[in-house]
């Protein structure tokens, strides 16, 4: 005899978001691809302004396509700049130390 649990039917699935169906936006990553590649067509062969904006638009299709993800990385932004920040601040402070160094070496060669 063989036991198989039963999950219990969701209570309020009226409320639930409606799920996307896989068709849905595929028209926008159509889109977004084909601007993409219009736009690195047009980057090759010379023509960097409109290049540029076909790319451009391409992309913000594409991040439209992946809300999700777009809204995950945005949310994770402010700590990635902030660990950017203090990177930089330990830089410049070694890169003063150095000259700093640097300067007493000087001095000290030239007497």
């Amino acid at each position: 005899m063989v036991v198989v649990p039963l999950s219990k039917p969701a209570e309020n699935t009226s409320q639930a978001p409606p799920a996307r169906s896989a068709n849905e936006f595929d028209w926008l990553r159509y889109a977004a691809a084909g601007a993409l590649a219009a736009g690195g067509a047009l980057l090759v062969t010379g023509y960097r302004r409109a290049g540029l904006i076909a790319a451009a638009s391409g992309a913000a299709l594409a991040m439209l396509d992946q809300r999700e993800i777009v809204n995950a990385w945005w949310d994770v932004l402010p700590k990635c700049l902030e660990e950017v920040q203090t990177m930089l601040g330990h830089a410049q402070a070694t890169v003063q130390d150095l000259s700093l160094q640097g300067e007493r070496l000087r001095e000290v060669l030239g007497r």
